[in-house]
Order: structure tokens, then sequence, then C-alpha cells
């Protein structure tokens, strides 16, 4: 006899690469701190999504976590202290230690030499 897949199993990852995943962990942590709720969360998660949608972007994992990760950003500049050009600065100095780094050795931000 015939049996559909499961409705509510995920069709496919939700990301291409683990690291991506940390977005999530990251908003979960922070909701669990009650930085902000599970409620903003998913609202501005939605809103970055719909965003994306109205742009013409492909529905792909790659558009999901640019969306979640513009939804965690949004929400980090919101509620703590935080703002967007600390966000920008920080991720100038990763980039810099991750251009510096040898293949295959871990990336260590060193604030100090940027």
């Amino acid at each position: 006899m015939f049996r559909p897949d499961d409705p509510l199993a995920p069709r496919d990852s939700v990301f291409d690469e683990a690291w991506q995943a940390q977005v999530l962990a990251m908003a979960d942590t922070m909701v669990r701190g009650g930085v902000f709720t599970a409620t903003a969360w998913a609202e501005t998660l939605g809103a970055e999504l719909r965003r994306a949608e109205a742009l013409g972007q492909p529905d792909t994992t790659q558009t999901y976590y640019e969306a979640a990760l513009g939804a965690l950003e949004a929400l980090t500049t919101g509620t703590t202290d935080l703002t967007e050009t600390d966000l920008s600065t920080r991720k100038a100095e990763w980039t810099r230690a991750y251009e510096r780094t040898p293949h295959g050795q871990p990336v260590i931000l060193d604030r100090g030499r940027d």
C-alpha cells in the first residue's frame, strides 16, 4: 500500500553547512536568556523571509540562512547595547583574521592585531 511521506518531516536540510545552523542556536540562546521573545524572533524572521521573497530571491538554504542572520542582527541591535557599527566592525575583524589564517588552521580573532 502506498503511504505518503511524513508531512511533518523537513524535505531538505535547513542549511548547507553545519556552521550556518549556529544562527538558530544563537537565537535560541538569546530567547532562553530573555534578550528577546520567541514571538519577536518568529515575527522578525518571518519579515526577513517575506522581504527576500519580495526581492525575488530563490527559496534556498542560503536565502533562509541570510534571512535568519538578518533577523538575529536586527533583534540584537534592537534589544542590546550593540549597534550596527559594532556588528560591522566585528565582521571586518573576522574577515581580516580569516584572510591571514593559513589553510586548514583555526581562525583566531586577535583584536589587538587588527
